[in-house]
C-alpha cells in the first residue's frame, strides 16, 4: 500500500493494530482488534471515533459564491443561514449525479463543501468547468483539513469539556467555530451514523493530539475506535446512500429517493431540465430497501428477482448487527414497493426477502 494515501492518522491506527485496506485512494482503517460488530454495537450505545480525514473539502468565497454553488447543486444553498450546513448532490446535465456532498455555509459569501474522497478530482474538475461564469474563487482545501467523526449517544457528554463552545446550543445540521483541545475547529453537528454525534474540521496537524484528547476523555464511557466497516453498516441500517455504490453518474436524485434534495423551484440548476422531465414522466426504477427473510449475507453485485424476472442487483448490502438480519438496496421497478416480495440470488440459492421502507433501523438517538 506504499502507493496510497495517508490521513494524518495513518501511524495510530497502525499503532493501534488496526486492518488498514485501499479505499479511495487512502490507507484507511476497515476495523480495530474490537472487531465491526462491538464497534457498530458502540456507536449504537455509547460513541466510537471515526478518522475521515480522507473526505475532500473545498471552500468557495466571492460575490457569487451561494449563485455559483445554487447552479451546481440541485438543493438551496440561500436556505442556509450562517452556521447551517445540508446535505445536496451535483448532477450532471443528463441528471445523472456526480457526487453527493455537504454544503456549509460560513457567511454571505464563504462556502465549504465537502465532498467524498474517492470522486475529489472528478469533482474540482466539474466545479472549476463551471466557475468562469461567476464570480468565485475555489481552494482545494483537502490537503490540510484532518477531520473526526464522534458518533454515538455520549457523544455530547465526551466532546463537551473539551470543546471551547456551548454543544448544547448546536442543533443538528448545524455549526459553529471554536477550539476543541485546544485546536481551532470547525463543530458540525453532523453525521453519517443516524446517532448524534459531531464532525470536527481540524489542523491535519492537530488532529492526531485531538484524536488522544477525546479517547482520554471518552474511554471511561465505551468510546472506542470504529473503521469504515461499521461506518458502513451504520449508515446502511440507516438508508443513507453511498456513492459508488447506490449512487453513481447514471443513477438520478429521484430515482435514488433523494427527492428531496431536488429543489425544482430554483429558477435553473445543472441537471434541472430532465430532472423535471423525469418527475413528469415518472421514473422506471427506484432505489428500494430490501430485508432477507432467511439468514444470508447480501452482497454487492448478488441478483435482485421481482415477479420471477432478474430486474437488478445488490447496491449496498450487509448483515445488520442491530437488526440480526441481511439487509441491502437495490434499484427495482416501480411496482416493487414496501411489502413485495423479491429474491436474492445467493450462492445458487434464491433467498426469499421482502421490499421495506428505509430506514431499516429507526431506534436511534438522531437530534433532529
Amino acid at each position: 500500500m506504499a502507493d496510497l494515501e495517508r490521513t494524518p492518522l495513518y501511524d495510530l491506527h497502525v499503532d493501534l493494530n488496526a486492518k488498514m485496506v485501499p479505499f479511495a485512494g487512502f490507507s484507511m482503517p476497515v476495523q480495530y482488534p474490537t472487531g465491526i460488530r462491538r464497534e457498530h454495537q458502540a456507536v449504537r450505545e455509547s460513541a466510537g471515533l471515526f478518522d475521515v480525514s480522507h473526505m475532500g473539502e473545498f471552500l468557495v468565497t466571492g460575490p457569487d459564491a451561494a449563485e455559483f454553488i445554487g447552479w451546481t447543486t440541485s438543493n438551496d444553498p440561500l436556505a442556509l443561514d450562517s452556521g447551517q450546513a445540508q446535505y445536496s448532490v451535483m448532477c450532471h446535465e443528463s441528471g445523472g449525479i456526480v457526487d453527493d456532498l455537504l454544503v456549509y455555509r460560513f457567511g454571505e459569501d464563504r462556502f465549504r463543501l465537502v465532498v467524498n474522497a474517492a470522486n475529489l478530482d472528478k469533482d474540482w474538475a466539474h466545479l472549476k468547468g463551471q466557475a468562469a461564469r461567476f464570480d468565485v474563487q475555489l481552494e482545494d482545501e483537502s490537503k490540510g483539513v484532518g477531520l473526526l467523526a464522534l458518533q454515538g449517544p455520549l457523544s455530547q457528554e465526551i466532546l463537551a469539556p473539551l470543546a471551547s463552545e456551548d454543544l448544547e446550543s448546536i442543533g443538528f445540521y448545524e455549526f459553529t467555530q471554536g477550539h476543541v483541545g485546544g485546536a481551532p475547529c470547525v463543530i458540525s453537528r453532523t453525521g453519517y451514523t443516524g446517532e448524534d454525534g459531531f464532525e470536527l474540521y481540524l489542523p491535519a496537524e492537530r488532529t492526531a493530539a485531538v484524536w488522544e484528547a477525546l479517547m482520554d476523555a471518552g474511554s471511561s464511557v465505551g468510546l472506542i475506535p470504529a473503521g469504515l466497516g461499521c461506518r458502513d453498516s451504520l449508515r446502511l441500517e440507516m438508508g443513507y446512500a453511498l456513492y459508488g455504490n447506490d449512487l453513481d453518474d447514471e443513477t438520478s436524485p429521484l430515482e435514488a429517493g433523494l427527492g428531496w434534495l431536488v429543489k425544482l423551484s430554483k429558477e435553473a440548476f445543472i441537471g434541472r431540465d430532465i430532472l423535471m422531465r423525469q418527475k413528469a414522466d415518472g421514473l422506471a426504477r427506484r432505489l428500494r430497501g430490501i430485508r432477507l427473510l432467511e439468514r444470508g449475507f447480501p452482497r454487492p453485485g448478488y441478483e435482485v428477482s421481482f415477479e420471477g424476472v432478474v430486474c437488478g442487483t445488490v447496491r449496498s448490502g450487509t448483515m445488520s448487527p442491530s437488526l440480526g438480519a441481511g439487509i441491502c438496496t437495490a434499484y427495482l421497478p416501480p411496482a416493487a414497493k414496501p411489502g413485495s416480495p423479491v429474491e436474492i440470488s445467493i450462492r445458487d440459492r434464491m433467498i426469499p426477502a421482502m421490499v421495506v421502507a428505509m430506514p431499516f433501523y429507526s431506534d436511534g438517538s438522531l437530534r433532529k
